[in-house]
């Protein structure tokens, strides 16, 4: 018998199964096919627009995905540099084989974590809660708690043209009875649809004909392990890039090619019936979409430092074999170019998140947690971030210990599975920095000051984490403490550097930090000026510097959180009978009954409730917080 077993091992299901066992959880990890582990079936990268945030965030909790990327990365860049800090996004690209035998050494080689390849059938309950998985082969396995992360896997079907096939991702296998036993459990499916692009042998390709892409130098790491040049990381330091991304872009001839064969898309002929995502568009999605736009980006990617084959992002398509060689041959530098995998398109089942609690524990099944894209999501980034916090909550339920609930202040993980358990999705869930309502405080290079301690008081996060936290803290205030305290006073010296840095000459004393606060200052000029400012760790001087510059804004998002956790205060019991409030519009009332929220902030996130609707909710919990539970009733011409 096991503590706990998780199903399935990619992305989610690996954070998962490690942050329980390392909870010291007797935990087993189930995968379909061990050569699939933390497996990159579509484009081989970590990071991007907000997904480099959750895996920050994660990296803070104490998960592997920062750290494994670390570790077999070939080239990174920080994404949105022109925009402001709460914007910036790490990415990162990925040697595919690398990044898997890496993953698959850490999960082999973990305490309380065994790892079987094996096919669940089914979930099996006893008393309503769960008790144990039933395999392929009859083999019945006992445990007090599970993880479901299938991913795209859940009776899967992968379609090209008229071509489909019953199979997993790159012709894996699927998962045949998992669905079957969830529907028997009372969870409605859905079904979803994503893509991925063509792969292309790299003898067949002309770079010259490409813009070449570098990354960035210096490189900024995933992990604040590396970061803080930690021994035990297993990185190879210096960190460095080893390989080029090149950019081209489609044109006219291809986008008249897929015009003239929109007729045979899987999409229009309604031979796929899953939802795509919105924001990853196949190719024939982006010319039908958007007629106006002349050409589309396309980045060509190494799959691996010893892989012949390079992946075209940006073109995924499920259109039939032969019009995928003529469109991709039509783009500058692939004319020649030989398809070693065609794109496709899968379709795959997933339940309703709103049918889970903030800890991704079903509100159905006492005891079964979800995580990653069989939660409607897309990408590997915010299934690695369901993960980690549904193996910690599965654990921390195990061990009766308080769950770690993340609310949308917190960090793009809280915000994402508020998203999914709140509002729900009605397509493949994508994480961008618009999403957060308090993105300047959600920065990804604050994840560990805000999430570290949180993981570590739940017996995740790691002593060497925490020291680095507070070292990280510490050094931040004092650095702060001297910007405040150190005056300059009028003197050649001080006004011949602001006359350098093109500032005012002026008689007035100065601080350091009314210097800093001035947009075209940065500290590091500023040091030249100040040696007193020296001496700080960069992670250190970041911190410092961003408090300074964005002091105002700061503030502005803190006192916004103030009052969105007051909201929060007004809890709802969840046995509330909204049809006894007679005030609530009937579809409020059929929202509410329906979604359960736990306080009147949920509540006001849900579509279809209103600023009146929470109005009469807050009404109604006064009275019943006052002693009287007599029904809130409607006003004299009110709607």
């Amino acid at each position: 018998m096991y503590d706990l077993i998780v199903i399935g091992a990619g992305h989610a299901g690996c954070e998962a199964a490690l942050a329980a066992a390392r909870m010291g959880v007797e935990t087993l990890l189930l995968t379909l096919d061990l050569g699939s582990v933390a497996l990159m079936p579509c484009n081989p990268a970590i990071g991007g627009t907000g997904k480099g945030h959750l895996v920050r965030e994660v990296d803070a909790l104490g998960g592997q995905m920062g750290l494994c990327i670390d570790r077999t990365f070939l080239q990174s860049r920080m994404l949105n540099r022109a925009k402001g800090p709460a914007v910036h996004s790490l990415r990162a690209q990925a040697d595919k084989r690398r990044y898997h035998e890496d993953m698959l050494g850490v999960v082999f080689s973990t305490p309380h974590l065994t790892v079987r390849q094996a096919e669940v059938m089914d979930i099996l309950t006893k008393g309503g809660r769960v008790s144990g998985v039933r395999t392929m082969t009859g083999e019945v396995i006992a445990c007090r708690a599970c993880v479901v992360c299938g991913g795209v896997y859940l009776k899967s079907r992968i379609i090209i043209g008229q071509y489909s096939k019953n199979s997993g991702p790159q012709g894996l296998l699927r998962s045949e009875g998992l669905s079957g036993t969830l529907e028997n459990l009372g969870f409605a499916l859905r079904r979803f649809k994503t893509g991925t692009p063509a792969r292309v042998d790299v003898r067949s390709i002309d770079f010259d004909r490409m813009e070449p892409q570098p990354g960035d130098d210096p490189i900024v790491p995933f992990s604040f392990l590396t970061a803080a040049g930690d021994p035990d990381t297993g990185v190879s330091f210096p960190l460095r890039n080893r390989a080029l991304c090149y950019l081209t872009y489609t044109n006219e001839e291809t986008h008249r090619i897929i015009r003239e064969n929109l007729h045979l898309s899987p999409m229009v002929r309604g031979d796929i019936k899953g939802t795509g995502a919105r924001y990853c568009p196949s190719i024939e999605d982006k010319v039908r979409r958007f007629a106006d736009k002349d050409r589309h980006q396309l980045f060509l990617e190494p799959e691996g430092l010893s892989s012949p084959e390079w992946y075209v992002q940006g073109m995924s398509s499920s259109l039939p074999e032969n019009v995928q060689w003529a469109m991709y041959r039509t783009v500058r530098g692939l004319e020649r170019c030989v398809l070693t995998r065609l794109a496709y398109a899968i379709e795959y089942d997933c339940i309703d998140p709103t049918e889970l609690r903030l800890t991704l524990e079903s509100r159905r099944v006492p005891g079964l947690y979800f995580a990653g894209q069989v939660n409607g999501t897309s990408g590997y980034e915010e299934a690695a971030a369901q993960g980690i916090l549904a193996g910690i909550n599965a654990a921390c339920a195990l061990l009766e210990r308080e769950p770690l609930i993340l609310t949308r202040d917190m960090g793009y993980i809280g915000v994402m599975v508020d998203d999914l358990v709140v509002k729900g999705t009605d397509e493949p869930y994508r994480m961008m920095t618009s999403r957060s309502e308090y993105r300047l405080l959600l920065r990804q290079d604050n994840a560990d000051l805000r999430l570290t301690a949180l993981s570590h008081a739940r017996g995740l996060a790691s002593e060497r984490r925490m020291a680095l936290v507070e070292r990280k803290r510490e050094g931040t205030g004092r650095l702060l403490g001297a910007l405040h305290a150190v005056r300059l006073p009028a003197s050649p010296a001080r006004d011949a550097w602001l006359s350098r840095h093109h500032q005012p000459v002026t008689a007035a004393t100065l601080t350091a930090e009314d210097l800093l606060r001035r947009p075209d200052i940065a500290l590091g000029s500023l040091k030249e000026l100040c040696p007193e400012l020296a001496g700080f760790p960069a992670d250190v001087e970041q911190q410092a510097e961003l408090s300074v510059k964005y002091e105002g804004y700061l503030k502005k998002q803190q006192a916004q959180v103030a009052r969105a956790r007051a909201m929060e205060d007004w809890r709802i019991p969840e046995d509330t009978d909204y049809d006894r409030i007679d005030s609530l519009r009937i579809e409020a009332r059929q929202k509410l009954k329906a979604k359960k929220p736990l306080s009147l902030s949920q509540a006001g996130r849900i579509p279809g409730v209103n600023p009146a609707d929470v109005a009469v909710l807050m009404v109604w919990l006064k009275r019943r917080r006052d002693g009287g539970e007599a029904p809130v009733t409607r006003e004299k011409g009110q709607p």
